[in-house]
């Protein structure tokens, strides 16, 4: 019962005090909830004093984590939690729970990355802080720099969140948030690099646009968290800087005046139907396509807020498309699909051990292994690589 863990001291007491300071505990408020001295668990989590077998059942009870996940050699504990707590609506708790399912996927994707001895790889821009003068010219013109630095010019964004994992190497997650006031979030770690967790129960075009958001901030002040709140009224200018940033990096002002110009030049009037399709071709919701053509001044002022008193909705853009509403299918961002299903499929971890480390449930680790039918093609004939 009191016999020691099998695990180097000190890097278990800091796996402990990582854990606690994801729960948002106190060494004190822990101490006393564990019925210890305060000085034993600080003793306990910088490695000077070895851990009993029962004390470590209290302490993950007591943080709400695994035994496997704090004992596991190859399990990896980041602090990104701590990094938003001086920020506004942080001890709101689903803003809390947002920010340690955050942490937790990171950490899972990087222990992925170890196993497989596949490193993120990442193509950051330089940061471009913002300084003294207008704030929306400045976004407009880190917007276009990056587009160009990413090769893609005046091209509409098809998929917004492979390109921030895959050409600028932003570690993305797309999973449910029960607030839906949280669009997404934002954090840097010196080890891991940037993250972005987005709401997985908005809409593709406005995961598109959270995705674009947070990017503002990582280009502007990559050091500073974020919650990206809608309709969250905050007036600073990072937050004005990231939402200019991601109406400008999605719509283009040379390409929405162009969309533009053409409906008027045809039908010689611009309509809620025109505001659909231009929409529709540049993967992007028609309030943000709206809201940036108030802002080129193109339409009116308040022409969205207008329109919605109208009873303009979701149902009228799928009739105008001719769609039809359906479930979508489960979003999983192409990284740590890839580095799950090849963990998986070499036996490096099993269905349950995904399940605990990505916070899903088996059923939904199934669903996303099927994806890939990893291990299918294991016998088939390799495609030759020229």
């Amino acid at each position: 019962m009191n016999a020691p863990i099998p695990m180097e001291s000190r890097e278990l007491g800091e796996r402990l005090k990582a854990a606690r300071s994801r729960a948002g505990l106190t060494q004190g408020r822990a101490a006393d909830r564990l019925g210890l001295a305060r000085t034993t668990l600080v003793a306990i989590e910088k490695g000077q004093r070895p851990v009993k077998a029962e004390e470590i059942r209290s302490l993950t009870m007591l943080y709400g984590v695994s035994v496997n996940s704090l004992l596991r050699p190859s399990a990896v504990h980041v602090e990104l939690v701590p990094h938003f707590r001086g920020l506004k609506g942080a001890n709101d708790d689903a803003v809390a729970d947002a920010t340690r399912l955050l942490n937790d996927l990171a950490a899972a994707e990087v222990e992925l990355e170890q196993m497989l001895g596949k490193p993120l790889s990442t193509a950051y821009p330089p940061e471009r802080p913002i300084l003294a003068g207008e704030v929306k010219e400045q976004a407009e013109e880190a917007a276009m720099e990056l587009r160009h630095r990413l090769g893609i010019g005046l091209a509409p964004v098809n998929d917004m969140i492979s390109l921030l994992e895959l050409e600028i190497g932003i570690r993305v997650f797309v999973r449910p948030l029960g607030d839906g006031r949280i669009s997404g979030l934002f954090a840097y770690h010196d080890q891991i690099g940037a993250c972005i967790l987005i709401n997985k129960n908005h809409p593709r075009e406005r995961r598109a646009l959270t995705g674009a958001h947070e990017l503002g901030h990582f280009v502007s002040n990559r050091r500073d968290p974020d919650v990206f709140i809608e309709d969250g009224k905050e007036n600073s200018k990072e937050e004005r800087f990231a939402t200019a940033f991601g109406l400008a990096f999605l719509l283009p002002a040379i390409l929405v005046r162009k969309r533009f110009d053409e409906f008027v030049t045809d039908e010689k009037h611009f309509s809620p139907r025109h505001l659909i399709f231009m929409a529709h071709a540049l993967h992007v919701s028609t309030e943000a396509i709206c809201r940036r053509l108030e802002d080129m001044k193109l339409l009116p002022r308040g022409k969205w807020e207008s329109l919605k008193e109208r009873g303009f909705s979701g149902e009228i853009e799928r009739q105008a498309l001719g769609d039809q509403p359906q479930g979508e299918a489960s979003v999983f961002p192409p990284r740590i699909l890839y580095l799950a299903a090849e963990a998986f499929g070499r036996g490096l971890v099993s269905e349950g051990q995904l399940a605990g480390m990505l916070r899903m449930n088996r059923v939904e680790i199934r669903e996303m292994l099927d994806l890939l039918d990893s291990g299918k093609y294991d016998d088939a004939e390799s495609i030759p690589v020229k």
